[in-house]
């Protein structure tokens, strides 16, 4: 989901420093619920660091291919979420994302704003959509195929818009620009495959893996109801 260099630039690309504004507002919300409900600033902390190198690990590591107007990458957003929380999830992908630029890729800074937009505000939306979908007395350990699915498809269906929506506000409803637009919404399907089923492996791990349970490092959720 890395926009390409040239989607968005000259005075265009200031409005995604208001929508990465935005985007960190929502931010400290969820890290501002961890903290008060999952376990104080130590449990966001411990948490967020190793979310961070995750995410470093998802963008730099693992196999990532440019597609149209943008890059598809397996970012297992849901998998974060349900493994760590909302706050630690969404520090890790902004801080993730930025190690990523700032150490490997300089050409991508001038459009983290947007990228950090992309990848936070779909992140928001699928932690309400997951208060709806999944019952309160259903640890995330014990979700089934189509909750992890509803869960991937919100998540890398608010990637896929966001990048549409900057596409066509750099570029315009040109043939091409449409063209590269659905190319890269058709290369993310394989993503919105793969991810429930990398959700659910890990969830089995957790599930047979003692050492998750009542650990300030994981998700208070992910063997327990809801608070």
């Amino acid at each position: 989901m890395h926009i390409e260099p040239g989607v968005v630039d000259g005075a265009k690309i200031v409005l995604s420093y208001a929508t990465a504004a935005a985007a960190g507002g929502l931010v400290l919300k969820m890290s501002w619920d961890t903290i008060r409900k999952d376990g104080g600033v130590s449990a966001l902390a411990v948490r967020s660091v190793i979310t961070t190198l995750l995410v470093f690990t998802f963008f730099e590591v693992f196999p990532h291919h440019a597609v149209g107007v943008s890059e598809v990458h397996l970012i297992l957003g849901s998998t974060l979420y349900l493994m760590f929380g909302a706050g630690p999830a969404a520090i890790g992908l902004a801080l993730g994302l930025l190690m990523q630029g700032v150490f490997f890729a300089p050409f991508d800074l001038p459009q983290y704003g947007m990228n950090v937009t992309t990848l936070l505000v779909p992140l928001y939306a699928m932690s309400l959509i997951a208060k709806r979908i999944i019952p309160a007395g259903t640890a995330y350990k014990d979700i089934s195929y189509k909750q992890a699915l509803a869960l991937s498809t919100s998540y890398q269906g608010g990637i896929v818009m966001w990048v549409g929506f900057w596409a066509l506000y750099g570029h315009g409803f040109g043939a091409e620009n449409l063209a590269q637009i659905a190319a890269f919404g058709g290369a993310y399907m394989l993503v919105i495959i793969i991810e429930p089923i990398a959700d659910l492996g890990v969830l089995a791990l957790a599930k047979s893996f003692s050492g998750t349970q009542d650990n300030p490092m994981f998700h208070n959720r992910l063997h327990n109801q809801a608070a």
